[in-house]
């Protein structure tokens, strides 16, 4: 699974990185796998995504999936940014 996930998939030209790693970031969000989504808020500044982007993604997991996930990524985006 992790050669597929991370070879294969990380691997196809289609989307680029950049926007598959603010597609994961999303996804993530919204399924509350904070650990993850924290790992993945860093991933997503290596790949070139800025923090208006990331506030964005927020946004749209906050209307999808509610207040509490929302409050969830800021708190996590924050501890991410203040490490930076």
């Amino acid at each position: 699974m992790i050669a597929w996930c991370w070879g294969f998939r990380w691997g196809d030209d289609v989307i680029d990185a950049k926007t598959r790693s603010m597609m994961n970031l999303a996804m993530i969000g919204a399924l509350g796998k904070m650990q993850a989504w924290e790992t993945h808020c860093r991933g997503t500044r290596t790949n070139g995504v800025s923090w208006e982007e990331i506030r964005a993604i927020i946004h749209v997991v906050g209307i999808y999936c509610g207040v509490p996930q929302v409050l969830e990524c800021v708190r996590v985006a924050r501890r991410v940014k203040e490490a930076e």
